[in-house]
């Protein structure tokens, strides 16, 4: 089959690779009709994340069309139309029993090593290096599913690929990113970063009951498309961005921050930027969050869904001077599925609102780099192999 393979930073091939077979008796095998290039799987492209080997195939945001059946998966048939949420779960362990799908205890075969670096084992995550259990992605002609009785969701009758696809990420994420804010009617929810997740997090602050949302970002189609949503942007190339969110904010500030960057933010020149830059000379850069720190009221709530690796400074004595809470994590997708289906179903939100660029397996490398270097108004692109 045709899959999109990592080679290094900055070097991804389509290439014909082994068709992956059933594995286990839980498995099932897609032809994949829709996947996704996500953000996150920049971070791998730009060399950022350790873990990859030469020949990995990519992707995590994947639907199709069940091919193939373990002999003990007895909630999927050939035919079906699935879903598939990026974290791989067992669904019986403790974490998953509690809705904590992304931290399954079971699911990753590397996850002794990664407890070394980490402290505990989390989830197995589709074509995301070996520390998270090196299974092949979904940017592929077709993809074996571990675990495939509890993580995908059958598609219903009516709805298409696009509507649907986002499912198996950025929706979810956004959605989950909005809930850790624990928004309160009325209340103001600044997002840093109008890239996907960002776009749905807006969305989901609005749908969770938020009166008001700010959003930042520098990159022209971004921003209009959070103001097609109802948010209220800023541009932070523009001026003191912190005295504009207080501006904005009536001096006091918003009550909840998400931060949908990670750890490829830019600065805007400040003091710890040049820090880090000259001294530390770190591949992770958490402007973002510290300046979501800055930002957030006292008393409020920073919800992080941005992806971090390893250790980066952060502006610790706010955090803590202002009484802030932080709450994060990889997305509990299976949690979510069912409920985000139904507002789709109900015409609540239609996710196709994001798709700017539809290719090919073989257009892949180009759309990696056209989506890193942001252009061509690049907001998404969407794989139909």
């Amino acid at each position: 089959m045709k899959a999109l393979c990592w080679h290094g930073k900055g070097d991804m091939r389509c290439e014909t690779v082994p068709d992956p077979e059933i594995q286990h008796g839980r498995d099932a095998i897609i032809r994949v009709t829709s996947c996704a290039i996500c953000g996150s799987d920049l971070h791998l492209y730009g060399g950022f994340v350790p873990g990859m080997k030469s020949g990995d195939v990519m992707g995590h945001e994947t639907m199709g069309e069940v091919v193939a059946v373990g002999k003990d998966n007895q909630k999927l048939k050939v035919g079906d139309r699935v879903v598939v949420p990026f974290t791989i779960s067992c669904g019986e362990c403790e974490f998953c029993q509690r809705g904590l799908y992304s931290v399954c205890e079971r699911s990753n075969p590397n996850g002794a090593e990664q407890a070394k670096l980490i402290g505990y084992p989390t989830a197995g995550l589709f074509g995301y290096t070996h520390m998270y259990g090196g299974f092949p992605g979904g940017q592929a002609e077709y993809l074996r599913v571990p675990y495939a009785d509890v993580g995908p969701i059958k598609v219903p009758e009516g709805l298409t690929d696009d509507q649907v696809l986002f499912l198996s990420d950025i929706f979810p994420t956004g959605w989950m990113a909005a809930e850790n804010c624990d928004i309160q009617p009325g209340q103001t929810i600044l997002v840093f970063g109008c890239g996907p997740v960002g776009q749905f997090a807006i969305r989901s602050a609005f749908m969770l009951g938020a009166e008001r949302v700010i959003a930042i970002d520098e990159v022209p189609e971004r921003l209009q498309m959070a103001r097609d949503a109802g948010a209220e942007t800023i541009d932070f190339s523009q001026g003191d961005l912190q005295e504009r969110i207080k501006d904005m904010t009536f001096g006091k500030g918003p009550d909840g921050v998400i931060e949908a960057v990670g750890l490829e933010s830019h600065g805007s020149g400040g003091m710890l930027e040049k820090v880090q830059e000259t001294v530390a000379k770190r591949m992770e850069r958490p402007y973002a969050l510290n300046e979501a720190i800055v930002a957030c009221r006292p008393g409020g709530t920073i919800s992080l869904p941005g992806v971090f690796v390893g250790g980066v400074p952060v502006m610790m004595g706010a955090f803590v001077g202002k009484g802030l809470t932080l709450k994060t994590g990889q997305t509990h997708v299976q949690r979510y599925l069912e409920p985000l289906m139904r507002k789709i179903e109900n015409g609540e939100i239609d996710p196709s609102f994001l798709i700017t660029h539809k290719i090919k397996l073989e257009d892949g490398p180009d759309a990696y780099k056209m989506f890193q270097e942001k252009k061509d108004g690049c907001v998404k692109v969407v794989i139909n192999p």
